[in-house]
C-alpha cells in the first residue's frame, strides 16, 4: 500500500496488489435489516453473515489470503506427527523472534488458556497496558486479578499522542513496590491495544518496562496478535525505527520477552496460533497442555493448510508495503470522519476505525449500552457489522454489580486486503448520515444474559420505539437507496 497524491491534490490510500478472486456481496432493503438485528436478538455477532454488506466485525480470521499463501496450502504435509509443515513453521518463527521452543494452538485464546493455566495461581497479579476479554477471562478463571496499567493518554479519545498504548512504567513500579515481584505472575504486554482502538506501543516503552520485570525477575508476555500494525506505527512513528527494516524491529521487540503468543487469524493472514518460548523449563512446563487440549505438539488443534499458509503469511508480514494497508485505510476512515465532526478515536490505530459513541450518543447513558446501541443502529443505516467495544464487552462482578467500561467504542475492523476504497467511502457516508440522525437512537437492554463472555452470545432489546423512528427517517431521506 502506498499513499499517493493525485494531480488533483488529493492524498488517497493506494493498493499494491489486485483482486483475483472475488466472492458476492448482499445489500438488504433496510426493511430485511430491520428484521434482521431485531432477531439477532440487536447484537452484532448474532448477524448471520448473508444478511450482513460489510463485515467490520472483527479482522480475525477474515483476512484475505494472497496467491502465495493459497499454492503453499498445496504442498501441506498432512501427518499426524513430524509433520514437514510443522518444522516449515517453526523455523520461520525462530527466525523471526529468536525463541528456541514452539508450541501450536487452534488459535490466541487457546494460547491464553495455556499459559493461564501453566503460570497464573489464585491471588496472583497479571499486570496489562489494557486486557483484552479473553485473556483476562482466563486469568480471572485460575484466580488471579487483572491490572490495567496504560499510561493516561492511553484513555484520552482524542489525542495527538502516536503510542498511546504504552506501559505506564512508574505504575509497574509501585506495583512490584507494593505487592512484591513473587505476587506477579507475569506481566503481559498487548501490542497494540484491540479495546481502546488498536493504539501501538514504542519500542523504547517495550524495552524500559521488559528491562523493569528482568531486574525483577518477572516473566514477561507479548501477544502479538496484532504486531504487524505496531510494527507499521514503529517504523513510521518513531525515530529509532525509521532506518530499520520490519525484520529488524521485529527481532528488537522480540528480543524484550521471554514469551510470545498470537493469534494466526490476524498475524499472518491465516487461522492458528501458538506460544513461542525462550526458556526450556517453560516450554516442558506447558507442553504437556498442548495434547489434552489442543492437539499433537506438531499440529497443535490447526489443519497443516493453515499452518502452510501462516509461514507464508508472516513471512508477508515483513514486506512493508503489505502491512501499511490497514493501517493506512484506518487512516483515511478516521480522517474523514473525524472531518465531518464525528468523534473518532485519534490518532488513527490500527485495527480498525473506532467511533466514541458517548460523545456519538451523549443522551443514552452508559447503563444503556450506547456502544451496542450506535452498531445496532449502523447495521440498519447500513448494512456495517461492526462491533461494540464498551460496558457490553465487560462483566458482572461477583456481587452482581456492573462496572463501567472506561470506554464505549464501536470497533469498524478493516481485515486486511478484503475492502475496496469505495467500500470505505460507503461506510463514511452512512455513518455521517446516522450522526445527523443520532438524536433518535436509543438505548438497549438485555433480555438474555450469559454470565461469562456475553457480549458473545446476549440477547437485547431497545428501549422504546427508536429502531422504528429511525427506519421512518432512513426512508424519509434515502428512499430506496437500500
Amino acid at each position: 500500500m502506498a499513499k499517493v497524491t493525485f494531480f488533483s491534490g488529493q492524498q488517497l490510500p493506494l493498493e499494491m496488489h489486485k483482486v483475483r478472486i472475488i466472492q458476492k456481496l448482499n445489500l438488504l432493503p433496510i426493511e430485511e435489516r430491520q428484521r434482521a438485528i431485531a432477531g439477532a436478538g440487536y447484537n452484532t455477532f448474532l448477524l448471520q453473515n448473508t444478511d450482513v454488506f460489510l463485515d467490520m466485525l472483527t479482522d480475525s480470521g477474515v483476512n484475505a489470503m494472497s496467491d502465495q499463501q493459497q499454492a503453499a496450502m498445496l504442498i501441506a504435509d498432512d501427518a499426524y506427527a513430524g509433520s514437514a509443515t510443522y518444522t516449515r513453521l517453526y523455523d520461520k518463527l525462530v527466525e523471526l523472534f529468536g525463541m528456541t521452543y514452539f508450541l501450536p494452538a487452534h488459535q490466541g485464546r487457546a494460547a491464553e488458556h495455556i499459559l493461564s493455566k501453566s503460570l497464573v495461581k489464585p491471588g496472583t497479579y497479571v499486570p496489562m497496558n489494557y486486557h483484552f476479554t479473553t485473556s483476562k477471562a482466563h486469568v480471572t478463571e485460575m484466580g488471579g486479578e487483572v491490572l490495567e496499567l496504560i499510561t493516561e493518554a492511553g484513555l484520552e479519545v482524542t489525542s495527538d499522542d502516536p503510542f498511546k498504548g504504552n506501559f505506564d512504567v512508574a505504575a509497574l513500579k509501585a506495583l512490584i513496590d507494593d505487592k512484591g515481584a513473587e505476587a506477579i505472575a507475569y506481566v503481559r504486554i498487548e501490542a497494540g491495544t484491540n479495546l481502546i482502538g488498536g493504539q501501538p506501543l514504542s519500542l523504547a516503552n517495550f524495552r524500559e518496562t521488559t528491562q523493569l520485570c528482568r531486574d525483577h525477575g518477572i516473566l514477561t508476555v507479548l501477544d502479538a496478535s496484532l504486531l504487524a500494525d505496531n510494527l507499521h506505527f514503529n517504523k513510521t512513528r518513531e525515530a529509532q525505527c525509521a532506518d530499520m527494516s520490519i525484520p529488524e524491529i521485529t527481532r528488537a521487540i522480540a528480543d524484550c520477552f521471554d514469551i510470545i503468543y498470537f493469534s494466526a487469524r490476524k498475524l499472518g493472514f491465516g487461522r492458528g496460533g501458538g506460544i513461542c518460548i525462550r526458556d526450556e523449563a517453560h516450554y516442558k512446563q506447558m507442553r504437556a497442555l498442548v495434547p489434552m487440549f489442543e492437539g499433537f505438539l506438531t499440529y497443535g488443534g490447526m489443519s497443516v493448510r493453515e499452518m502452510e499458509a501462516i509461514t507464508v503469511g508472516l513471512d508477508e508480514t515483513m514486506d512493508e508495503d503489505m502491512i501499511n494497508q490497514g493501517p493506512l485505510f484506518i487512516e483515511h476512515m478516521v480522517n474523514e470522519l473525524d472531518a465531518r465532526g464525528i468523534p473518532v478515536i485519534t490518532p488513527a490505530g490500527g485495527l480498525g476505525a473506532h467511533i466514541d459513541a458517548m460523545r456519538f450518543l451523549p443522551h443514552v447513558p452508559q447503563q444503556q449500552y450506547p456502544a451496542g446501541a450506535l452498531a445496532a443502529a449502523l447495521y440498519l443505516a447500513s448494512g456495517v457489522r461492526g462491533m461494540e467495544r464498551g460496558t457490553l464487552s465487560e462483566q458482572r462482578d461477583p456481587d452482581g454489580t456492573e462496572p463501567m467500561a472506561n470506554m464505549e467504542l464501536v470497533r469498524l475492523a478493516l481485515p486486511r486486503r478484503v475492502f475496496t476504497l469505495s467500500q470505505v467511502n460507503y461506510a463514511i457516508d452512512r455513518i455521517d448520515w446516522l450522526y445527523q440522525n443520532r438524536d433518535l437512537v436509543g438505548g438497549l437492554r438485555f433480555v438474555e444474559e450469559p454470565e461469562i463472555l456475553r457480549f458473545f452470545y446476549g440477547r437485547l432489546e431497545p428501549i422504546g420505539d427508536w429502531v422504528e423512528k429511525l427506519t421512518e427517517a432512513f426512508r424519509r431521506d434515502l428512499g430506496d437507496s437500500l
